[in-house]
């Protein structure tokens, strides 16, 4: 039998671990309510009274288990090789068979044994044979403790797994509120209190304007209703990424002063079917109840895709079904019922048509790139909590920065800013500003990039090319910086021209000036070096395109007249990709070449007429850059005089 001190030893540990756990309980039961006050079942700070009976239920289980049922452990332990040999010389009496131990006693009792012993067996087919040989009384028993048992098979694991599942719970539901997986159908949106109104986004006039009608019809819609008219009920903002779609929005739910559910459309997308659409269900009352309102629903094209082509089975159900849902929902709510849907995007032509048409988003507004007043506005906006030196013209900036967004811009005075903290200074200066658009245009400088000298001196001439031709032909653009310095992945050297104005056409006069400027490259590092290398790759990429484009969709050709050769399907409507088909006959197409070959010679030749002319300019230029790599407009005018 187990003594009385073990019993108590056992009995003082396994209090001091209920105790152990009663405080963890409560700790956890305080951090879980401090997370969840909204939401959680008691107000106060103490672990509910019941979780105190279940730990000390589960001790006394544990206990019950020591001291009810089954066989215990009696005598000393002897080895059973031992036994074996006191079985064969007939001093066993009798024995308790269990699957852990044999409890023996003795016909006499021994002085080293005493009277009763134990082992642990050693399991053979003999061991039966040789009990009923030399006549000793055995029993054969399981020896199970049914309360261990019980404990230890059944409740210690699934108290266990209860214990990891309410460790994990609260950490899932802070996540998001959706319980295991996030399965659940409600989505805890929160209503925003955006402080961002239409004087903090630059630019974008034409949009706000647009967006300032839908706030008005949100605060006064009788005035649209005693017309006969009715609220829009969706507005879409399409445009590029980077040109303040969001931010829009959020200066819509600042100026409204209603409720403001923003959201992502991928949200609505869970790993099983059913999920997405019940949580759109859910959205939409919510708007409801608390109309009038706007939901915002960013980057749509994650829901919104166009459930054209083959049938794949599994891999859209989820997607389909929620975008079926959501064209429901906004089908079926009243006009008047004062809910908004805004949605932004920047591929719209992959949309879904049933989400496009009137009655759903009747309004698609293009936040377009801005120009150049509206690139001066935001830079003014980026930097206003910038110390700048008196040296910054934000205009210039603008002017250097054709075709960047908003994004690109707040992106270019950061740079400038962490470029003056690194050089040490208190202020940020114009070539803070400089560097930072270079960094951003043409990527970082590859200090560690040497150029040998036949390689530096063959980048500066092909440099000079460009600027040469470029300051030389009747439309080029003024040439702003021409460098050696490489940067980024293959970039060996750049020249950078700035428009005189934002133009929105090119002429063909332009574009034949575009060839020669990109071809002057190549050609002056064939004049002055007499060879040419792979240097001008991209600028005949460019040049090609820019050829072929002339001939076969701009009309551009005398032999093949004004008609378009090729069919173009748009990839994406924002950047531009296209592809192309042809649609015409051998002959043709081997006039279409013909012509773009004669594009590309007469640019060339062009170049080659300019450069020669002005080979002095060209190689004081050269030598200039090789000595300074970076040249600025006013050096190159007194250079090349004027």
């Amino acid at each position: 039998m187990i003594d009385k001190q073990k019993i108590g030893e056992i009995y003082r540990l396994a209090v001091e671990w209920l105790n152990a756990a009663w405080v963890w309980l409560q700790a956890r039961w305080r951090a879980f309510n401090a997370k969840n006050a909204d939401n959680a079942g008691q107000s106060g700070n103490e672990a509910p009274p019941q979780s105190r009976f279940w730990l000390y239920l589960l001790l006394g289980i544990f206990l019950l288990s020591i001291f009810a049922g089954g066989e215990r452990i009696q005598g000393k332990e002897i080895p059973y090789s031992q036994f074996i040999s006191l079985v064969n010389e007939d001093k066993v009496e009798n024995a308790v068979v269990t699957q852990r131990f044999i409890n023996g006693t003795l016909k006499q009792e021994d002085k080293k044994i005493g009277k009763q012993f134990f082992t642990i067996p050693l399991w053979d087919e003999s061991l039966v044979k040789n009990l009923q040989a030399h006549k000793v009384e055995y029993v054969v028993r399981s020896g199970d403790n049914w309360a261990s048992s019980l404990l230890f098979n059944w409740i210690i694991p699934i108290a266990i797994f209860a214990g990891i599942w309410m460790w994990l719970l609260p950490k899932m539901a802070g996540g998001g509120g959706r319980g295991f997986l996030n399965l659940g159908n409600k989505m805890r949106i929160q209503q925003e209190t955006s402080k961002t109104t239409f004087d903090d986004v630059a630019g974008a006039d034409s949009a706000k304007q647009e967006l300032k009608e839908t706030i008005e019809f949100l605060k006064a819609p009788e005035k649209l209703q005693k017309l006969g008219g009715r609220m829009p009920k969706g507005v879409l903002l399409v445009g590029s990424p980077g040109t303040g779609k969001t931010l829009l929005a959020r200066a819509v739910s600042g100026e409204a002063g209603v409720p403001f559910f923003n959201i992502s459309a991928s949200e609505f997308i869970e790993l099983f079917v059913g999920v997405g659409a019940a949580r759109v269900r859910d959205l939409f009352e919510q708007a409801r109840q608390k109309a009038p309102c706007i939901i915002f629903i960013d980057e749509l094209d994650a829901i919104g895709r166009s459930r054209g082509g083959p049938v794949v089975m599994g891999g859209n159900d989820e997607r389909e079904q929620t975008l079926n849902q959501l064209l429901t929902e906004m089908d079926g709510f009243d006009a008047t019922s004062g809910v908004v849907v805004m949605a932004a995007t920047n591929r719209p032509e992959i949309l879904d048509k049933a989400l496009l048409r009137a009655g759903r988003f009747d309004r698609q507004i293009v936040v377009d790139k801005p120009d150049q007043l509206d690139r001066v506005a935001i830079l003014k906006l980026h930097t206003q909590g910038m110390q700048l030196d008196k040296d910054v013209d934000l205009a210039i900036v603008a002017k250097r920065t054709p075709g960047f967004v908003g994004a690109d811009l707040s992106n270019i005075a950061n740079e400038a800013a962490i470029l003056a903290a690194r050089a040490g200074r208190d202020t940020v200066n114009m070539a803070d500003f400089e560097a930072a658009i270079d960094r951003v245009m043409a990527g970082p400088e590859k200090k560690n990039r040497v150029l040998g000298p036949e390689e530096k001196r063959r980048v500066a001439y092909h440099e000079a090319g460009h600027a040469l031709v470029a300051e030389n032909v009747p439309t080029g653009q003024p040439v702003h910086k021409i460098s050696i310095i490489p940067r980024g992945v293959s970039a060996l050297g750049f020249t950078l021209q700035l428009p005189v104005e934002e133009k929105y056409l090119s002429t063909e006069a332009e574009l034949k000036d575009q060839l020669a400027i990109l071809l002057a490259g190549r050609v002056a590092e064939q004049l002055a070096l007499q060879s040419v290398s792979t240097g001008a790759q991209n600028d005949l990429e460019k040049a090609s395109e820019i050829a072929r484009n002339m001939v076969c969709y701009l009309g551009m050709s005398k032999k093949l007249g004004p008609l378009i050769y090729g069919q173009r399907q748009q990839l994406q409507f924002l950047a531009g990709d296209v592809s192309k088909q042809r649609n015409y006959s051998e002959e043709t197409a081997r006039v279409v070449d013909a012509e773009i070959r004669a594009l590309i010679e007469d640019a060339e030749r062009r170049a080659q007429q300019i450069l020669t002319g002005k080979r002095g300019h060209l190689d004081k230029l050269a030598e200039l850059l090789q000595d300074k790599e970076v040249i600025q407009r006013e050096e190159m005018l007194e250079l090349i005089g004027g």
